[in-house]
């Protein structure tokens, strides 16, 4: 089997990813390794929050980001791809219409995904780590718009949710608060409390937590959620030119990053983890996991054909 080349784009609240990776040559079961990831912080989210639809500037800007984004698959000799938008786009009122918009400037085909194939594809990521193979896990994906969560024991996916509470919905102010109340219901009815579980965070503000974090397991890629409390209590009473400048934050990070880790100590709070592991994927990354399992199954069913004739 020729080596193959996979592209995800994740359209989310706060920015717009491209990622890229590809398998080697004759291998079945290799790790896929990444080639680009590319990061722009259009954050649609704040237009879309506050005025129900994506301004002009931004929409022409999310055009001309998606042409870039094909001349950079094009480079990469690109086999397979999937574009996906999520929370802002499904708020945005006019989101349909600028889809048709980039399918015509482009070619590429975005899909507007409901909360609950976000969570899916999130899940999809497990098969790039072991750590879910016993034990119980909750996938936690904290986006702009939203969160997803996969509750996974022993290896099973036992239940997912998808709730509209994300980092630029809280600066915006539009989390509604029954939204809170049905994640702690989510929580309580489908994970329950208890030390053994362990968190695996999601997202670019737990990977930067992380990565700051003074207290952490390197070799399991983890850190206490007692640490990301005392950052939080640390960063929390700063103004975002403060955290630029003493953590060398870019603005569009240092503003979210606090909402952010409201969320995991909030979730962590209901359901007693104690830790949390930060392996550094997201929804692009279970795109492209996605992708590839739907190649093996297809490379699978090739070879029982034969036998079956």
């Amino acid at each position: 089997m020729k080596e193959r080349t996979y592209a995800a784009i994740d359209i989310g609240s706060n920015a717009v990813r491209l990622l890229i990776k590809r398998t080697d040559r004759d291998c079945d079961t290799c790790d896929l390794k990444k080639e680009l990831l590319v990061r722009v912080p259009l954050r649609l989210g704040f237009d879309v929050f506050a005025r129900g639809e994506v301004s002009d500037r931004k929409r022409g800007d999310l055009v001309r980001l998606m042409k870039a984004y094909r001349q950079l698959m094009r480079i990469y000799d690109v086999d397979r791809m999937r574009a996906c938008a999520t929370s802002a786009m499904r708020d945005a009122r006019n989101g349909q219409e600028i889809i048709r918009e980039i399918k015509k400037e482009t070619g590429i085909d975005i899909e507007i995904i409901p909360g609950s194939e976000e969570a899916r594809i999130v899940y999809n990521n497990h098969i790039e780590r072991g750590d879910d193979a016993s034990g119980r896990y909750l996938y936690v994906d904290v986006g702009g718009g939203s969160t997803e969560l996969n509750y996974i024991d022993n290896g099973a996916l036992v239940a997912s949710g998808s709730f509209n509470i994300g980092t630029v919905r809280i600066l915006t102010g539009k989390v509604k608060p029954g939204e809170w109340d049905s994640l702690h219901r989510f929580l309580e009815e489908k994970v329950g409390h208890g030390e053994d579980l362990a968190i695996i965070g999601s997202g670019g503000n737990i990977n930067k937590l992380y990565k700051m974090a003074t207290v952490k397991d390197r070799d399991r890629d983890s850190f206490p959620v007692e640490e990301l409390s005392r950052m939080y209590h640390v960063m929390a009473p700063m103004g975002v030119e403060e955290r630029m400048r003493r953590y060398g934050l870019r603005e569009d990070r240092a503003d979210v990053i606090i909402p952010a880790a409201e969320i995991f100590l909030n979730i962590a709070s209901v359901t007693g983890a104690r830790r949390i592991i930060v392996p550094t994927i997201g929804v692009a990354d279970g795109i492209i996991d996605g992708l590839y399992l739907a190649d093996q199954k297809d490379k699978e069913k090739e070879k029982k054909e034969p036998k079956e004739k």
